[in-house]
């Protein structure tokens, strides 16, 4: 099977204005990114969720902070282990989702919508073309 270079993946996802449509990515450490604009919503997936267990205790960035692709972002605290959620790529957070501070068992309920842990205004849009779609990160997942 012939792959898209991951560059003309990520051109496929700009609309005619040069904008980004809605997407959404994933990383090897089990984050996910969608993407609108220049604005990203970023959790872990729901494979992390369930490998972690019941999620006890949740620490996140304040808006503002800056993060680096790669770089720590968060804290998950399960019955099971402590985790870093590490950013998708580089940005400002522009905002935590205090409810799963609250409530950490949101995180399990839906990690993959309402658990969201932060949304972030990114750097460079170019970081984004390194990470899975959907398709490759099941792919990744399966060979777990």
């Amino acid at each position: 099977m012939r792959r898209s270079p991951p560059c003309r993946s990520f051109l496929q996802n700009i609309n005619a204005e040069g904008d980004l449509r809605m997407t959404t990515y994933y990383t090897s450490e089990h984050e996910w990114i969608s993407v609108e604009g220049d604005v990203g919503t970023v959790g872990i997936t729901a494979f992390a969720a369930e490998k972690l267990g019941d999620v006890v205790f949740v620490e996140l960035p304040d808006a503002g902070k800056k993060v680096k692709k790669e770089g720590d972002m968060a804290v998950v605290e399960s019955v099971k282990a402590a985790s870093d959620v590490y950013a998708p790529v580089s940005g400002d957070i522009l905002e935590a989702n205090a409810a799963i501070v609250d409530d950490p068992a949101k995180v399990n309920a839906d990690p993959e919508g309402e658990g969201w842990f932060v949304k972030l205004k990114l750097a460079n849009a170019g970081e984004l073309s390194g990470l899975m779609d959907k398709a490759a990160y099941d792919r990744f997942c399966a060979a777990q």
